[in-house]
């Protein structure tokens, strides 16, 4: 699977929310002002982009991962769960320690397998029942050192690479 990052709402991300939210669920307010302000990451299995969400910070500071969908085709593979794997790399790489979502109630266990717990808030975005979960997220592995004439500067830290809701 290969994942791609960007600041602004791609055609790929467009289209995977329209199916999954708009055609499949029915949702009709899928596109608002948040996406202005979100980084958006999409799945890809070669060309074809299999699941995305944003990430985004709300006034408060506080990072909250939203519209996760994995497009119904590509379900059953654990898509989802490397998808929030990568989402949350992307926001602690930005200094977060927490996350918050707005899952679908019929999806909540999905994400308590994930590490997510509900906050006790339950409501409803287009009448359709959802409860805010949170998740504190494990530091970022600090980056090893390499030997001074081991291929890096002294002193130079080489870090290794990450392993590969609708709100």
């Amino acid at each position: 699977m290969r994942y791609q990052l960007s600041d602004h709402l791609t055609q790929d991300a467009r289209s995977i929310r329209n199916q999954v939210f708009v055609e499949e669920q029915g949702f009709h307010d899928e596109f608002d002002h948040m996406d202005d302000r979100s980084l958006h990451l999409v799945a890809y299995d070669g060309r074809t982009p299999v699941c995305g969400c944003r990430i985004f910070q709300d006034d408060l500071g506080e990072w909250t991962i939203g519209r996760v969908a994995v497009v119904k085709e590509w379900r059953g593979r654990h898509l989802g769960a490397g998808l929030l794997a990568q989402a949350e790399l992307v926001a602690r790489q930005r200094g977060a320690d927490r996350i918050k979502l707005h899952a679908r109630e019929a999806v909540e266990d999905f994400y308590q397998k994930q590490g997510y717990a509900s906050t006790g808030v339950h409501d409803e975005d287009e009448r359709c029942p959802h409860v805010w979960m949170d998740k504190v997220l494990a530091p970022l592995p600090r980056p090893a050192q390499t030997p001074a004439g081991a291929g890096a500067p002294a002193g130079e830290a080489v870090a290794k690479p990450a392993a590969g809701v609708k709100i």
